[in-house]
């Protein structure tokens, strides 16, 4: 009695330190001994997470009403496996270099699973491990990277506000209005209020 119930996310989606290792991106890259990260402490840097029905997600009622809430009109669907995505190799490549963009990146991982990296307030990196089940959405004007992990295989359903602009501006881009509004909402919002951040992403 007592004990605080898990966090259902949690099973879908998991974060933690990154180590400064070089080998391969698609590893699990954890600090020795293990530094998890709540994703509470993911929400004060913008990055919105759900656990979803990822079988019915044709007819799920919260997806539609997170959908309507946030405004998410487009949607489609994209398969990252060296099987289905065209020019494989260079796209993988591109998806890990570190980029932002001027709009929510919205990801629903409806089979398989990935690695979306986020920097901390800190500059540190987060690797954010997303499952079947697990939606994440990153704030406009967060510096951020995508990879496989070692099963080589995500199929993601893609959402955004009204016709989808998938530019990605490679690091550094600092003089962009989304990043000056993503430092203003969550950066340097940490040192005087960390509980207006956590507002702001909720």
């Amino acid at each position: 009695m007592g004990v605080p119930d898990k966090d259902p996310r949690e099973e879908v989606i998991q974060a933690w330190y990154m180590d400064d290792s070089d080998e391969d991106q698609r590893l699990s890259h954890h600090r020795d001994p293990k530094e998890y990260v709540p994703l509470d402490k993911l929400a004060e840097l913008g990055v919105l997470s759900w656990r979803l029905d990822a079988d019915n997600y044709e007819n799920d009622e919260e997806l539609k009403k997170i959908r309507e809430e946030r405004g998410y009109s487009y949607m489609d669907f994209c398969e990252v496996c060296p099987e289905k995505l065209p020019n494989y190799e260079e796209k993988i490549k591109n998806f890990f270099e570190e980029h932002l963009h001027t709009d929510e990146e919205i990801r629903y991982c409806v089979a398989g699973s990935g690695y979306f990296d986020v920097r901390d307030h800190n500059d540190l990196w987060i690797r954010v491990w997303v499952k079947k089940g697990g939606m994440i959405v990153l704030p406009a004007g967060i510096y951020h990277r995508f990879t496989l992990d070692t099963d080589n295989y995500i199929k993601a359903m893609r959402l955004f506000v009204g016709e989808p602009v998938w530019t990605p501006y490679n690091r550094p881009h600092d003089d962009l209005p989304a990043r000056k509004g993503y430092l203003e909402n969550f950066v340097q919002k940490k040192g005087g209020n960390q509980g207006q951040a956590i507002n702001a992403a909720a």
